[in-house]
């Protein structure tokens, strides 16, 4: 239960073995992180397996995940601003609430953003493949284009996808930013003209039947929509690599979802309008089959899917990078392997961290289907952030005096209501997605107790 004090993760920021991170990054690059690792992944990729559990209602699964995101954002934002180091929810949690929640809370993100990466990737694919089909009039084979259970033996796009934000990533976190920024501003632009065309085909009768499946579908579509809003999650990983993290971190995260739920809602809408609901159901490309319906040309449809594959590529770049320094906090306190602290003294860039998380993460997208990425997701992601509202809770009590650039406004009862949100959607999950979180967090104590308790930086210290 030793916890970490706040100035030493505070002092700390940006050292690494061998070099330190570098501080490059303002509240525009923040944000277009965030927006980067969030938008895209409900729409582009998994809203053709959460239509058929709402129905048209899927627009109300959008704000429950949302509003759900917008409470532990609030909390995001007050830790980002106090604890601004790479550590995200980990960090703060080993600096409240001791080492071992603190590990707990760590294994969670390495399933949310490892799991994450991958099942993005997983849809870039189908993507990729709709827009060669339109330009070239070709597709990649079905072996080599799905994972095993889907019609396929190995997912190379999704593979390749990953290796293509691994070498962004390696080149320094200003150009991956750069790169980043340049990605985002295609995918807005791309789902504002699906809005523009598909708007004309939307047909009143759609919305006839609209919560075909009750309130318990539009919960359980909400939950596994609920992973497309890790993005401003992402950017709190950034805070040893802001100019100036306590100003500009919770700026960017609240700016981020804002931006991100409202571009949710109105895709969502008129895409249930366009579309029957019940004809989306095994469809990973849904947005660019419905601009060809709309239209009955493949034109607008093939531009949709240049936007997806920009847009979805975006969202590997940023959420891997989440993943690196993620594991870079950690491995600094010696809970992982030093391998993962070590830091280029010239790009400043934890490289080996990188190869190997982009390694393990490109494998996992090519042999694993999406649906069951997706929902491990989501649980990862749920109980990271429950975490997170009751760390702010604790640091309240515990340190009321400290300076916050940023104050979750009517602290305990927001945190409080976050928490119980995150729980409530963590009950709307399958049984097979609880028996996977179950066994992934056995073996993460296992490796806690029989690696991470004796040698890290303070129990070493106690010594």
């Amino acid at each position: 239960m030793r916890r970490k004090p706040v100035e030493r993760l505070v002092a700390e920021g940006g050292q690494g073995e061998g070099g330190t991170l570098r501080r490059s990054m303002g509240v525009w690059q923040l944000t277009m992180i965030s927006i980067g690792a969030t938008l895209g992944t409900g729409i582009f990729v998994v809203l053709g397996q959460a239509v058929p559990d709402a129905g048209p209602a899927v627009v109300l699964s959008f704000v429950i995940a949302g509003i759900t995101a917008l409470f532990s954002a609030l909390s995001y934002a007050e830790l980002a601003g106090t604890i601004p180091v790479s550590g995200s929810s980990y960090s703060y949690a080993y600096a409240t609430l001791g080492e071992l929640i603190a590990w707990v809370c760590g294994w969670c993100l390495i399933l949310e953003y490892g799991v994450s990466v991958a099942a993005v990737a997983v849809g870039w694919g189908q993507y990729l493949n709709e827009f060669l089909n339109g330009t070239l009039g070709v597709t990649i084979p079905a072996a080599l284009s799905a994972p095993p259970g889907q019609g396929g033996y190995f997912n190379l796009p999704a593979l390749l996808v990953v290796l293509l934000a691994m070498v962004f990533l390696l080149g320094g976190a200003k150009e991956s930013a750069r790169a980043n920024t340049i990605m985002v501003i295609v995918k807005i632009i791309t789902l504002l003209l699906f809005c523009g065309v598909a708007i004309q085909g939307v047909k009143s009768g759609n919305y006839a039947n609209f919560m075909p499946m009750g309130m318990a579908g539009v919960s359980a579509a909400g939950a596994t929509l609920f992973f497309s809003y890790i993005g401003f999650d992402a950017a709190s990983t950034a805070g040893e690599e802001a100019r100036n993290p306590q100003r500009d971190l919770p700026r960017a995260i609240m700016l981020s979802l804002v931006i991100v739920t409202a571009l949710y809602c109105l895709v969502a809408a008129i895409a249930v309008g366009a579309l029957p609901w019940e004809e989306f159901k095994g469809s990973e490309a849904a947005l660019a089959g419905i601009l060809k319906t709309v239209t009955g040309h493949n034109y607008w449809s093939v531009l949709l899917a240049f936007g997806a594959v920009v847009a979805i590529a975006s969202v590997v770049l940023t959420v891997l990078y989440g993943q690196t320094r993620i594991l870079f906090a950690m491995s600094r306190d010696r809970l992982v392997p030093t391998v993962f602290s070590k830091v280029h003294p010239k790009s400043g860039v934890p490289r080996v961290n990188t190869v190997i998380v982009s390694l393990f993460c490109g494998v996992l997208a090519a042999a694993v289907p999406l649906g069951e990425l997706a929902d491990a997701t989501s649980i990862g992601t749920l109980f990271a952030f429950a975490l997170v509202n009751v760390a702010v809770i604790v640091l309240r009590r515990t340190r009321p005096d400290m300076p916050r650039a940023f104050r979750t406004p009517f602290s305990p009862v927001f945190p409080a209501i976050g928490f119980l949100l995150c729980l409530y959607m963590m009950g709307s999950l399958g049984p097979v997605t609880w028996v996977v979180f179950g066994v992934w967090m056995v073996v993460g104590l296992v490796i806690y107790f029989g690696y991470g308790m004796r040698r890290s930086r303070l129990a070493t210290a106690e010594k």
